[in-house]
């Protein structure tokens, strides 16, 4: 059980070994959560959710009815699951979904993500490219990752732009939707 204020916000966690982080917080999702500024009607999509920290501290604020969390790992959404209720934010849509592939939901403001980027590049590429359809004009995507180009040019050539932050090492990125279509869309 881990223990985490964040944001002034006091939370518990059940986790296990089966999951990303599970002895403490990921320094990179502290990183980009140091970032992010929540609004009361913000909607919230934590993109690869773990065991919940990210969206479980949007729904603290922006309420568990404006928040959806998706995970591929069925270990991790039974941990995110388990933590909704331990925290109290019932009302939190939870998916076991590989990226987008199992939920029909858009029109975010906020679309939260700490990629793996230990690998290939197909799974940010495919949540940046799909993630900026699923954003409202004006929404943000935020990410955080120990490498920076890849991902400052990706988020680029989709966003036209993209603001980095080096906190503890990490790169947050932090892309606005300015239009509702972009260029170069690819298959």
């Amino acid at each position: 059980m881990l223990d985490v204020n964040i944001k002034e916000i006091d939370m518990k966690f059940n986790t296990s070994n089966e999951v990303f982080s599970p002895q403490n917080v990921d320094k990179g999702t502290l990183a980009m959560l140091s970032t992010v500024e929540f609004k009361a009607d913000d909607k919230v999509l934590d993109l690869g959710c773990g065991y919940g920290i990210v969206g479980i501290l949007a729904a603290k604020i922006v309420g568990a009815t404006n928040v959806v969390m998706t995970d591929i790992d069925v270990a991790a959404v039974k941990l995110a699951s388990e933590n909704i209720t331990l925290n109290d934010v019932e009302g939190v849509k939870l998916y076991q979904s590989d990226g987008f592939k199992n939920m029909d939901d858009k029109e975010f403001n906020l679309i939260l993500s700490n990629p793996p980027y230990h690998v290939d590049f197909s799974v940010p590429k495919e949540f940046i490219e799909k993630g900026f359809n699923r954003l409202e004009v004006g929404g943000k995507m935020f990410m955080v990752t120990k490498r920076k180009d890849w991902y400052k040019n990706k988020l680029i050539s989709i966003f036209g732009g993209v603001k980095i932050s080096e906190i503890d090492g990490y790169y947050v990125f932090m892309a606005e939707k300015k239009t509702t279509t972009y260029s170069n869309k690819k298959k």
